[in-house]
């Protein structure tokens, strides 16, 4: 009696088993799953120790620094406080008293070491020439710059990251020659010249918005706006050129790797292509100079200041630096520098969000 026999063929799976075609318990392997941030406690309490607390710790020495910086700097400037302060016409025994005052009678090293306990009480100092306390001061000036700033970076925002992706994506066309030229130009113009045309243009010959001035939101928003709209387009219009010109940098690269080629082959739809899987990666480098930007837009932010008669905190810083106000400049500064810090922990919580793979790394 003839027996047929039937070749059996399988194939190994992962786990080292042998599943035949008709194998109903053979299963494809599940491709790792990235949970989303901060998704179960355990997780939040790894990514705050592992990421977030190194670099509280690292503020410490970092604002450490910058007050030694500011405070020694500002002694090597030309000029003594006590005579600003004193008037036209001092009187020694009135130039005696302020410097006893503002214990400049004392060694450099006891007064920084007496503004420094200050400051860690929270204490950032009072303010002769103006006769108010710092803090207070910057209470006052700190949110008009806040508000530019905030413009300001919306207006980057709207402008560069749009600009670089379709750059990237009509790579060696007429649109990318466009957004090339236009990035350059951008970077290349001082922001004061380009705000003193538009004053020209906008405000003297058009009549369309006031020249300078600011009034705050809570008093009167459409006015408000009137008067910062200008401004924060002239400081927009550089971190607009920069974050344009790193937004098609990074997307020219997103473009070129495997898993967009991937995701084209599957049929994917271009916009979904771009705009889910390439942007989503060429967004983490652009996070880390948008953070850095906006902390730039609230120093930059001097000139323009100025040249629109805003009462920011540029306009303080300068007035204070030519009256050698130390007490101001310091407070200012030490409160420029901590916001600076602080934005470069919102991009680090920011990195963890776009890119998945950062939080298994």
């Amino acid at each position: 009696m003839h027996v047929a026999t039937h070749s059996f063929r399988g194939r190994r799976t992962r786990s080292g088993t042998v599943s035949g075609c008709g194998d109903a318990t053979a299963r494809p392997a599940e491709e790792p799953r990235h949970l989303p941030l901060f998704s179960d406690p355990e997780r939040r309490s790894l990514v705050t120790r592992d990421r977030f607390l190194p670099r509280l710790a690292q503020t410490v020495p970092t604002l450490l620094l910058v007050s030694l910086m500011v405070f020694g700097l500002q002694r090597l400037l030309p000029g003594d406080p006590a005579v600003v302060l004193a008037g036209d016409q001092p009187d020694p025994a009135v130039i005696a008293e302020i410097r006893h005052r503002l214990l400049l009678d004392q060694p450099v090293a006891f007064q920084y070491l007496h503004w420094l306990w200050g400051l860690l009480r929270g204490d950032l100092g009072f303010s002769w020439r103006i006769g108010e306390p710092v803090a207070a001061l910057i209470a006052q000036k700190l949110p008009v710059t806040l508000q530019l700033a905030a413009m300001g970076f919306a207006v980057g925002i709207g402008i560069g990251i749009p600009a670089g992706i379709v750059s990237a994506v009509k790579r060696d066309t007429a649109w990318d020659w466009a957004a090339n030229v236009v990035g350059l130009a951008g970077i290349s113009v001082p922001n004061f010249w380009i705000g003193i045309l538009l004053i020209l243009l906008v405000c003297v010959d058009l009549g369309w918005l006031p020249p300078s001035g600011y009034v705050p939101l809570t008093e009167d928003w459409r006015l408000s706006l009137a008067t910062t709209v200008l401004p924060a387009f002239v400081l927009g219009t550089n971190i607009a050129a920069t974050l344009m010109r790193h937004t098609r940098s990074a997307m020219l690269t997103a473009l070129d790797q495997d898993y967009v080629r991937t995701a084209r082959a599957k049929g994917l739809g271009e916009r979904a292509v771009v705009m889910r899987h390439a942007l989503r990666n060429a967004l983490v480098p652009v996070v880390t100079l948008g953070a850095l930007e906006f902390g730039t837009l609230l120093s930059g932010a001097v000139l323009i200041e100025q040249v629109f008669s805003i009462p920011g905190f540029g306009k303080l810083v300068v007035d204070s630096v030519f009256n050698r106000d130390y007490a101001v400049v310091q407070g200012v500064v030490m409160v420029t520098a901590a916001l600076f810090i602080a934005l470069n922990l919102v991009a680090d919580a920011l990195y963890l969000a776009i890119n998945p793979r950062l939080r298994d790394a």
